[in-house]
């Protein structure tokens, strides 16, 4: 998504972070990271999805060979899920988790936080939107009563 300035102003996005069962006993350790990053969290809640709930997020990911291990997966434990705001967030949540791939995190990236806590493709320790419209999608599913009226504002600078 192109960044876009208007007069003085900047557009704040917000796209949705989800830290896996994996290391979910290391949330507050990647949310302070999160919040040092400059990264505001708006909403944050603690759950266990059902393998249906899970089927229905992934649900662009149905028909792949991953995907019964991938809803298995999300919904063997707890996860944190965060809405984040800040301007460009969904690129730069992105860059701060690091490519899905976990030998190329490590290789490529090694202080992105999929190469620190990811241990495999598949148990990659944290989610991120991979578009606006995605994140759009994503932040209903997870807070189906938010009360974000637009999920992006202009701010002054």
């Amino acid at each position: 998504m192109e960044q876009t300035h208007f007069g003085g102003r900047i557009r704040v996005e917000r796209t949705l972070a989800i830290i896996k069962p994996d290391v979910y006993d290391k949330a507050e350790e990647i949310e302070g990271f999160i919040l040092q990053s400059g990264i505001t969290v708006l909403q944050k809640r603690r759950l266990q999805l059902s393998p249906e709930q899970c089927s229905d997020f992934y649900t662009d990911h149905s028909g792949k060979p991953f995907f019964p291990s991938l809803t298995a997966y999300m919904s063997s434990g707890p996860i944190v899920v965060m809405v984040l705001a800040c301007e460009d967030a969904v690129t730069r949540w992105k860059s701060i988790v690091g490519p899905a791939d976990i030998t190329e995190a490590k290789e490529t990236q090694p202080e992105c936080l999929r190469a620190k806590y990811g241990t495999s493709d598949l148990k990659s320790a944290l989610h991120a939107s991979e578009s606006f419209q995605e994140a759009v999608r994503e932040i209903k599913f997870m807070f189906p009563n938010c009360k974000l009226l637009f999920f992006y504002t202009y701010c002054c600078l």
